[in-house]
């Protein structure tokens, strides 16, 4: 069998799995509020992940006090996701590690480590992939020029669930991505549903339709089709370079509320939107499915900062602010907004480097405002 063939046959394959994947998708969504016990699971990860997780189980245990005393919240420490760890077992997330991930019912995830060159898949796609968590969703605000942005990014299609799947030829190599109905529809029905609910009047398709025609154009269609359900909401379509450019518009860049995307354009758009609120290092981010949910920072674990030994100082806003999200996912509102208080009125600078404060020193004052 000669190359060709062979590739032939990986994409087959490709293809049988993902149609198999879209018999799986519609599960009903968990109701936290009928649950007698909420599972929390921590996982720190890797580089800094090690270092601002552990202050956000302080601010949680403060914050939930009372339930993990009555039983009625657990946390559960989930090991074995250390960049050594994986790379010793060859596997981007240990099996013993999701056994016990999907013995809870959400993650606050510190970020982990992806090797480059391919020597194995990131584990947050791995995670995205086994937990089906189809919504990464990311909230940026910059208060002082009327920014409030909600980024809906699809989570388990596109580039990054084969991305790692690709298959070289002599002087070539193609990678694949794929778009299901299914998938967009929830992802687009989630994005308007919190339109809808939180009193936003837009939201925005963000594709490259006009070039990725098959994919894209079938994600900006179905957008459309499940925008004729709100009929209260003006739709727009931008394509991702012009949404980039207008991002850093301050001229315009105020007029959008709810965005959504598919994963790959989401991933770096959101990255460009909390630069532009302060840094990654301030914004949070929830990866939601029907089951499970992950709540993590939207940075990674920055080894850069280990290597300098400037490590005591990352910024913990970021998994601070998924937590807060974490909380409202679960329907622990009053101590979501407590924590987004604390977050909004602590003024100890948390800089990244010996310039401000350290990571524990920024949690102690925080704490303080609880």
């Amino acid at each position: 069998m000669n190359e060709l063939e062979l590739a032939c046959g990986s994409f087959r394959t490709l293809l049988e799995e993902q149609l198999q994947r879209i018999e799986h998708m519609g599960q009903p969504a968990v109701d936290y509020t009928a649950k007698e016990r909420v599972t929390i699971g921590i996982a720190q990860g890797d580089g800094i992940g090690t270092i601002i997780v552990p202050q956000a189980v302080r601010v949680l245990e403060a914050l939930l006090r009372d339930e993990i005393q009555a039983g009625t919240v657990a946390l559960l420490e989930i090991p074995g996701l250390t960049i050594e760890n994986r790379l010793a077992l060859g596997q981007s997330v240990p099996e013993e590690s999701l056994r016990a991930i999907k013995s809870c019912d959400v993650l606050l995830k510190g970020p982990t480590t992806t090797p480059m060159g391919g020597k194995m898949e990131s584990a947050n796609v791995t995670l995205r992939r086994e937990l089906d968590l189809y919504a990464n969703v990311r909230p940026v605000t910059i208060p002082e020029e009327g920014v409030d942005w909600m980024f809906y990014r699809e989570n388990t299609e596109g580039e990054y669930v084969l991305g790692s799947r690709g298959v070289t030829l002599p002087g070539m190599a193609v990678d694949f991505k794929v778009t299901t109905d299914l998938g967009t529809r929830r992802i687009a029905k989630a994005a308007f549903d919190y339109a809808r609910n939180n009193g936003k009047n837009r939201v925005s398709i963000v594709t490259k339709a006009n070039i990725m025609k098959k994919t894209d154009g079938k994600f900006a269609q179905i957008c459309r089709e499940v925008a004729q359900d709100y009929p209260e909401i003006t739709v727009d379509d931008y394509y991702v370079d012009i949404m980039a450019a207008n991002l850093v518009n301050p001229a315009i860049r105020s007029q959008f509320q709810v965005l959504v995307m598919p994963n790959l354009y989401g991933d770096i758009l959101t990255d460009e939107a909390a630069q532009l609120q302060g840094g990654v290092g301030t914004a949070g981010s929830a990866n939601i499915g029907s089951r499970y949910a992950m709540f993590e920072a939207i940075h990674g674990s920055a080894p850069r900062m280990i290597e300098e030994g400037l490590g005591d100082y990352a910024n913990p806003q970021s998994i601070l602010k998924a937590l807060a999200m974490l909380l409202r996912h679960i329907c622990r509102t009053a101590a979501a907004e407590k924590l987004e208080g604390a977050l909004a009125a602590c003024t100890v600078p948390v800089t990244g480097d010996t310039s401000g404060v350290t990571c524990r020193e920024y949690t102690d004052a925080l704490l303080t405002l609880l």
